[in-house]
């Protein structure tokens, strides 16, 4: 499924550099190809907080805290996490009950922190080491491809 996803995301990003729109995009092409999940979306950096962005699933927490939850984490200490049963992660927001394990990976271009791609699934250890690879190189293909720095512009001091 990665490989043909990498593959496929340049065709969905060709022509286009909105962030927004390549963020939304990207979303619903991970929520309809990855099994087993019910949440893909992004947090992004506000200045102060993460602020809900494009994603696919069910209504999330619309502002979450620098340090606080797995998003807050992964954030603050600019590194991916995944929780395989999100109940022992200390700290845990529960935005959608059904979720039970989750992967956060910290969107970066140039060393600067521009928010979080969450994604959560209703199965236990659903994530692993290959889903973090992977969607690390997928990350950073829609981050080339998009005009990221207008994030700080759309979201700062929301």
């Amino acid at each position: 499924m990665y490989d043909l996803l990498i593959k496929q995301l340049p065709h969905v990003l060709e022509g286009e550099t909105n962030v927004i729109t390549n963020f939304a995009n990207f979303s619903s092409l991970l929520f309809n190809s990855m099994s087993d999940v019910n949440w893909v979306g992004f947090y992004i950096f506000t200045g102060k907080e993460l602020l809900l962005g494009p994603f696919q699933g069910k209504p999330a927490c619309v502002r979450l805290q620098l340090g606080k939850g797995v998003c807050g984490t992964s954030f603050a200490q600019n590194k991916t996490i995944i929780v395989q049963d999100v109940d022992k992660f200390p700290g845990h927001i529960a935005c959608d009950a059904d979720s039970k394990s989750e992967i956060v990976i910290p969107i970066v271009k140039n060393e600067k922190l521009y928010g979080v791609l969450d994604i959560d699934s209703p199965n236990l250890s659903r994530f692993d080491e290959n889903d973090c690879k992977y969607l690390e190189i997928l990350l950073n293909l829609l981050v080339e491809h998009s005009d990221i720095e207008e994030l700080s512009e759309i979201y700062q001091n929301t």
